[in-house]
C-alpha cells in the first residue's frame, strides 16, 4: 500500500488544482489551503496527500478530518494514517462514500460515535435565488456580537447536542463568532434588538461559499424566514464573495430541505458526518 505523505508548500499547486477539480465538496479543505501555507500551525491542522506523479486525494486532519478522495487506496492511507496518530478531532465529514469507508476503518478504535448522520444531502444554488431575498438580512456589524453570539450558542446546542463554550467560559468560540464578524461573514435580521434569523459564511473559498449555522429564533418559525434569510444570504455572496453558494443539511430535516429549495438550492452529492 503506497502511504500518504504530509503535505508542504511545494505541494500547493498540485492541491489547488484537486481542490479546482469539485470546488463544492471541497469549500472546507479549501478554505484553509487558501490562506496560502500548509504548514500545519498556519493551516489549523496537517494536510495529507496519496499520490506519486500526482495528487489522487487529500485528507484534512484538524478540528475535524475532512477526507476529499475516492480512490480506495487513498482512502485507505489515509485511514491507516488516522490510526496510527489517534484521534484528535471532534468529527469526521465529508462526501459520504469517503467518510463510510475511513469510518469503517476507525470505527474500532475510534468508536463508539456520539452520532452519526450518514445521509446529509450536499447543496448547491447554481442561479440566482428563486425566492425574494429578506431586506432586513445584513451582515452583522462588531458592536453586535453580542446580541448574535446567543443565537450561535442556541444554533449550535440544538444541532450538535451539546454547548460550544466548553471549559474555557466561551472564551474560544465567542472569538470564533468574532472572526466570522470581522470577515463579513456572519448574518442576522434584528427585531427590536433581537436576532430572529441568523447564519453565516462557514466556509469560504475562491470557488464556492458554504453556508453554516442557519437558524431561526423558536417563536418564529414557520413564518418563511429561513428560506428569504437564506436567499438574501445566498445573494449578498454572489458573486462579491464567491461564484457560487452550498450548503449540507441532515436529511430527516424536512423543513430546512424544502425551505432551500424554495430558495434554488439542488442537491449535487451527499455528506456524511460522524461525531464524537
Amino acid at each position: 500500500m503506497l502511504a500518504c505523505r504530509l503535505l508542504g508548500d511545494a505541494d500547493l499547486p498540485a492541491v489547488r488544482a484537486l481542490l479546482a477539480a469539485d470546488p463544492v465538496a471541497g469549500c472546507l479543505v479549501a478554505t484553509r489551503v487558501e490562506r496560502g501555507s500548509l504548514d500545519p500551525r498556519r493551516l489549523g491542522g496537517e494536510l495529507w496527500g496519496h499520490g506519486e506523479d500526482r495528487l489522487d486525494g487529500v485528507c484534512l486532519s484538524g478540528p475535524n478530518l475532512v477526507p476529499l478522495a475516492r480512490n480506495p487506496a487513498a482512502l485507505s492511507a489515509f485511514a491507516h494514517q488516522a490510526l496510527q496518530q489517534g484521534r484528535r478531532c471532534s468529527s469526521i465529514v465529508g462526501l459520504q462514500p469517503a467518510v463510510e469507508v475511513l469510518w469503517a476503518a476507525l470505527a474500532e478504535a475510534w468508536g463508539p460515535a456520539r452520532e452519526l448522520r450518514p445521509f446529509q444531502p450536499l447543496m448547491s444554488l447554481p442561479t440566482a435565488p428563486r425566492l425574494r431575498p429578506d431586506p432586513g438580512v445584513r451582515a452583522v456589524r462588531l458592536g453586535e456580537l453580542d446580541l448574535l453570539l446567543p443565537a450561535c450558542v442556541a444554533m449550535f446546542t440544538e444541532e450538535i447536542g451539546q454547548s460550544p463554550l466548553g471549559n474555557d467560559g466561551g472564551r474560544s468560540y465567542r472569538a470564533r463568532v468574532r472572526d466570522l464578524i470581522v470577515g463579513g461573514r456572519a448574518f442576522a435580521r434584528f427585531e427590536d434588538g433581537e436576532v430572529v434569523f441568523k447564519a453565516e459564511l462557514g466556509a469560504l473559498s475562491s470557488g464556492a461559499a458554504q453556508i453554516q449555522g442557519v437558524w431561526v429564533a423558536p417563536h418564529r418559525r414557520g413564518e418563511g424566514l429561513a428560506a428569504a434569510g437564506v436567499a438574501a444570504v445566498a445573494a449578498i455572496a454572489v458573486p462579491r464573495m464567491a461564484p457560487q453558494v452550498s450548503l449540507y443539511v441532515n436529511q430527516h430535516n424536512e423543513p430546512a430541505l424544502r425551505a432551500y429549495r424554495r430558495v434554488g438550492f439542488e442537491q449535487v452529492g451527499t455528506f456524511m458526518t460522524v461525531l464524537f
